[in-house]
């Protein structure tokens, strides 16, 4: 049985991890530091797809955390890298923001509204009515319909806000098409995330703050998986799931040496 003692490289989720309300966290510095200073490979996932690494690691900073934005790997990221390996130079008419059309650029897409291949939907602030008819119009006449992340709702200063779930489930109630989500939970976003850093699953931990995503496609992907109680998970709310992390750990203070 694998311990703590054989992982070598690291995937690591972002809220309630290394960061909370834009704060971070007990240990969340001296661990990437720790890792800097050691040369490990690690990669900062997360399942927001609204903006770029670059944003991300500038908004890091702000809490507190130096991680370098070739560290950082977005739902954003690995969308883009699974549509690359589905067809090169693709078309796709994309809702969302900086993050998702800038990786989908990267990887050689063409935006269209125009008989695209592809219907991505991400993360945004800005969900328009127009926009979502036009993608069911276009999901309705054959294009394949992919998201980013099955998120359902997220955190605003004035309450939850409907998120890309939402927006998912609306399009898939008028089309009859569910969409293929590439985000958290599908261990696909963690084994592109290993092909990024060159890392083996089985040398490689993976550290979440929630059963129902970080910690079942860690597993699924075959990684060391590693709880934290800083963010959704308790060490009581764990015993309603059928399968248990590898490490139920207080913080990631206790990874720091």
């Amino acid at each position: 049985m694998r311990t703590l003692a054989d992982v070598e490289c690291w995937l690591t989720d972002m809220d309630g991890v290394l960061v909370h309300e834009n704060k971070a966290l007990p240990g969340a510095a001296d661990l990437i530091q720790q890792w800097l200073d050691r040369g490990t490979e690690f990669l900062v996932l997360t399942n927001n797809s609204m903006f770029t690494p670059r944003d991300l690691a500038a908004r890091l900073r702000t809490s507190g955390l130096d991680v370098p934005e070739e560290r950082i790997w977005t739902s954003a990221n690995a969308t883009a890298e699974f549509l690359k390996q589905q067809k090169s130079d693709g078309t796709a008419y994309v809702i969302g923001q900086a993050g998702i059309i800038t990786a989908l650029h990267d990887a050689g897409f063409t935006m269209t509204d125009n008989d695209p291949e592809f219907v991505v939907v991400g993360e945004t602030r800005s969900y328009s009515f127009e926009s979502i008819t036009q993608a069911i119009r276009l999901i309705d006449r054959g294009a394949r319909f992919i998201s980013t992340n099955p998120d359902a709702t997220g955190p605003s200063p004035d309450g939850i806000m409907p998120a890309t779930g939402a927006i998912n489930a609306l399009i898939t109630k008028a089309t009859g098409r569910e969409p293929y989500i590439v985000g958290k939970p599908n261990p696909m976003m963690f084994r592109s995330a290993l092909n990024q850093i060159g890392a083996h699953s089985e040398v490689t931990g993976m550290i979440g703050d929630r059963m129902d995503t970080d910690i079942i496609a860690g597993m699924e992907a075959g990684l060391h998986t590693v709880l934290v109680t800083t963010g959704i998970s308790t060490r009581e709310s764990i015993e309603k799931y059928p399968f248990r992390p590898n490490e139920i750990l207080d913080g990631v203070f206790e990874l720091v040496d």
